[in-house]
């Protein structure tokens, strides 16, 4: 069509409307998209058209085994929990939560209707049925803490050190520590949702109700003395030690968890390796690490990598500390501030000793460690010193010094660990 003078012409009448379409008008429409709202198509998953039924039925053996689930009726409470020493600071050490919470479930069962805990060993715990309040607060007193903490005056090993009448301290709970405690409610998290995945529907409480799982499954290895990494669990058992050079060794063990599968739910058992430092004196564990024979060949430098973070016990107390690092100076050079009492009027002077000299004091004889540097527990302004050879490794497992070994080493010894592990019943 054309133009008269600068006019265009009148545009032809819209198409009738069917008489089975409804109309919407222009302005409902923009309310009900906004320009700038855009709008997702709805997606839903594919139904399957079906199990397969051709061919010859086989059955294969697989680390899943079937779990059934006495009663989906159930409810888990899930509290979060807030740990504090006295002074109110922040419980950061690892391993102190599940003694805390031991002790105050022995403590205090009555006030907590009986109730049986499933902890994860940091801030989640879970109970069937609720405690009888919401908001819990407890005061629980740990003896024997091995935490790692510097002592006031110190000394080596503060009031663990052996001898005179740190004796009378070592007899009594010379490492007491009072925690407070809080218990909070968080959420419900009815079982019902496992039976819900089961039957394929959507529930925004099954994951959470198979973490609870997890975390029963991971109380129990705990309480068997297991060591824990993760969901994986490690016995504390020489057979399940593989040596691989360099003071470390391979240990056996299990990664668990709980899965909803077609056949229902199930408990997935893979097999799984992590690497330990081979428990012993600290001195052998160097020696190996270093690959020599002397301990005058030792390099310190090399040595205080290796140790930094790993956890010791030490001698006569057999408390556990982290090491921090190394001292500056060897056993019998390096001093640190002794308070001492003065006579019977209850005032302290302040001495500065040697460490192999304070041992010596103590009747304990160090045959070796004097030449070379002590163990740093402490911090860099409050160290805690021991010498080398009161300190012993215990089993733990390693995350960050895999420098211990080199990668060929590490390639070589796993690929050997590997054909030795079998899954047992």
């Amino acid at each position: 069509m054309g133009s008269h003078d600068g006019e265009d012409e009148e545009l032809p009448p819209p198409p009738p409307v069917p008489p089975d379409v409804i109309p919407i008008k222009a302005e409902d429409a923009v309310g009900e998209s906004p320009a700038n709202h855009i709008l997702k198509p709805k997606r839903l998953l594919m139904d399957r058209p079906g199990i397969g039924r051709k061919g010859q039925p086989t059955q294969l053996y697989s680390n899943h085994f079937k779990v059934a689930v006495k009663s989906t009726e159930d409810v888990f409470f899930h509290y979060y929990v807030n740990l504090k020493y006295e002074d109110d600071r922040p419980v950061d050490g690892k391993g102190i939560g599940r003694k805390v919470i031991d002790k105050l479930q022995q403590t205090y069962r009555a006030e907590l209707s009986n109730k049986d805990f499933a902890y994860d060993g940091e801030k989640s715990l879970f109970t069937v049925g609720g405690l009888p309040q919401k908001k819990n607060e407890f005061t629980v007193v740990l003896e024997d803490v091995s935490t790692g903490k510097t002592a006031a005056n110190g000394s080596p090993g503060g009031n663990d050190s052996p001898g005179g009448g740190d004796r009378k301290r070592v007899r009594r709970p010379y490492q007491t520590k009072t925690f407070k405690v809080e218990i909070n409610f968080a959420a419900e998290v009815p079982m019902s949702a496992i039976g819900q995945v089961i039957r394929g529907e959507e529930s925004e409480n099954s994951l959470e109700a198979l973490r609870v799982l997890d975390i029963i499954l991971r109380q129990h290895s705990a309480e068997q003395g297991c060591l824990l990494v993760k969901q994986s669990f490690f016995y504390n058992n020489p057979s399940c030690f593989v040596d691989l050079g360099g003071g470390v060794m391979g240990c056996r063990g299990f990664h668990s968890s709980f899965r909803g599968t077609q056949s229902g739910l199930s408990l997935n058992v893979d097999v799984s390796t992590t690497m330990i430092v081979k428990p012993g004196p600290v001195i052998d564990f160097l020696l190996s690490n270093q690959n020599v024979n002397d301990p005058s060949r030792i390099d310190w430098q090399k040595a205080k990598r290796a140790l930094k973070g790993l956890r010791i016990r030490t001698t006569p107390a057999n408390s556990e500390f982290k090491i921090f690092g190394l001292s500056e100076r060897i056993c019998k050079e390096q001093t640190f501030p002794l308070r001492q009492r003065n006579g019977s009027n209850g005032d302290c002077d302040t001495i500065e000793i040697t460490v192999y000299d304070y041992y010596a004091k103590k009747g304990i004889d160090l045959k070796y460690s004097g030449d070379f540097p002590c163990i740093n527990t402490g911090k860099a302004k409050r160290p805690t010193y021991f010498p080398i050879e009161v300190c012993f490794s215990f089993v733990s497992y390693i995350l960050s010094n895999l420098c211990l070994l080199n990668i060929s080493c590490i390639s070589y010894s796993m690929g050997r660990l590997g054909g030795a592990v079998s899954l047992s019943h």
